[in-house]
């Protein structure tokens, strides 16, 4: 399935015209992403996803150009979460304390309306607060608060950020 999914990915995803954001849910579906409304997500097709069946889109939530999904283990985007264009999602690293160097993996969510700006790495285990909004080029290792402006590296909170109005 991994394969048939490479395939699928490299071709049909890839040259998919870029509007095309539903056409390149539904296949993610297909290979077993949780979608549940699939013409409500925004997916570019130049974004890579590992495993699908592993990968949450609430709707209205969005994938940018040239997002790496490095699924190892669950990344869920939840309502109106952004993912903007060059982001890397890392679910996995390597436990270096043991000789063999195992993979450990851990979930990670990117919270309702939260805004994760260009060139943002997230680390495994991490959770980005409902409506966050994380500065470009911040490297995300630790679980960031809802309703506040993060940026840096590490990344820390910068301020509280106000809900938006109308």
């Amino acid at each position: 399935m991994r394969m048939c999914w490479a395939a699928v990915q490299s071709t049909l995803f890839r040259w998919s015209p870029r509007p095309w954001h539903g056409f390149r849910a539904n296949l993610l579906r297909l290979f077993g992403a949780d979608i549940p409304e699939p013409g409500k997500v925004v997916v570019f097709p130049t974004a890579s996803v590992l495993f699908p069946r592993r990968l949450s889109l609430a709707p209205r939530s969005m994938v940018g150009p040239n997002v790496a999904v490095y699924n190892v283990a669950p990344i869920s985007l939840l309502r109106g979460a952004n993912v903007s264009q060059n982001c890397h999602l890392c679910a996995g690293t390597h436990d270096y304390r043991q000789w063999a160097m195992p993979l450990v993996a851990r979930p990670i969510v990117i919270g309702e309306n939260a805004w994760l700006g260009a060139d943002v790495f997230v680390g495994p285990g991490v959770s980005v607060g409902e409506l966050c909004v994380v500065g470009a080029r911040s490297v995300v290792v630790k679980d960031l608060p809802a309703l506040t402006v993060c940026a840096g590296n590490p990344c820390r909170v910068l301020k509280e950020r106000p809900r938006p109005s109308a």
